[in-house]
């Protein structure tokens, strides 16, 4: 075999490719052998003598089925969980929810006039310190100073 070392390392770089994925042509490695200028070698890759061949890479297909399945809570098992419930979905997370929920809940209800401002600081530093599970939980409370007054 020919040495062509040279014309594979222009190419490289003509192609923007590594050395290892410059493909050419078995039919006209003379033509190839005879290019010796950078000009010769991007001649022959718009001919099509030279060419990159594709990149070397692991499917994905695979993982987006899986990611799918998932998604309808397929895969999702307990023989597929590694961390406690908590690291899965952290209690953290699950309080901020809860918590601007609520505090959202709050200040509708100050906006349209249900809750006067003191009202509103008192069961907003109650929500705060836990008082309410979730946003029914707080409307039931206002319904109930409501009925009070």
């Amino acid at each position: 075999m020919t040495d062509i070392t040279s014309q594979r390392r222009i190419a490289a770089s003509l192609l923007k490719c590594g050395v290892n994925r410059v493909w050419f042509d078995p039919e006209r490695i003379s033509d190839i052998k005879n290019a010796i200028s950078r000009e010769d070698v991007r001649g022959l890759i718009g001919e099509g003598v030279i060419d990159d061949r594709q990149k070397v890479g692991v499917s994905r297909g695979r993982a987006r089925a899986r990611i799918a399945k998932r998604s309808y809570g397929h895969c999702k098992g307990p023989g597929r969980r590694k961390g406690a419930a908590g690291a899965r979905n952290p209690s953290k997370r699950a309080w901020i929810q809860k918590i601007r929920a609520i505090r959202k809940t709050l200040v509708e209800l100050r906006a349209d006039g249900t809750l006067d401002p003191h009202s509103y600081r008192l069961l907003y530093r109650r929500a705060a310190g836990g008082q309410f599970r979730n946003v029914a939980h707080l409307k039931a409370h206002v319904e109930l100073l409501a009925g009070r007054r």
